[in-house]
């Protein structure tokens, strides 16, 4: 994969994490998308989230503030490194994802998990090889 195309799958990469994590970032826009994610789970059969509480409400909003900053920082300078970093980071996510789907999480969550995974591919891959890892530093 050419530097200028793995670039592009970095900001695509970028681009999903700030509008799909950008309302986790406040207290008053996670109560939104908190609503909007279990109205949909239950209308699909998919389950619902967990009531809201204050400790839940943190942790999403510490995650999406940082998710938004790392996703704006591969939006304004793309790095091949970023994308390396943000495809070891997905392969947690999706880790995590898997662990509480096994532990009973509502069933749209696998929707998040397959985005994750296919990124994780896209950025991951090309480092494998040694001729591509040379041309990604």
């Amino acid at each position: 994969m050419k530097i200028a195309s793995y670039l592009r799958v970095v900001r695509a990469s970028a681009w999903y994490d700030l509008v799909v994590t950008a309302g986790f970032a406040t207290p008053w826009t996670y109560a939104l998308v908190h609503d909007a994610l279990s109205s949909l789970g239950r209308a699909w059969g998919l389950g619902v989230l967990p009531g809201l509480d204050p400790v839940q409400t943190l942790y999403a909003n510490l995650m999406g503030s940082v998710v938004v900053v790392w996703a704006v920082l591969r939006l304004v300078r793309p790095l091949a490194l970023h994308g390396l970093l943000d495809g070891a980071a997905r392969i947690l996510f999706t880790t995590w994802q898997a662990y509480a789907l096994v532990q009973g999480a509502p069933r749209f969550l696998w929707l998040f998990l397959g985005v994750e995974a296919v990124f994780a591919v896209l950025q991951l891959v090309p480092w494998v090889s040694v001729g591509n890892r040379s041309r990604m530093r």
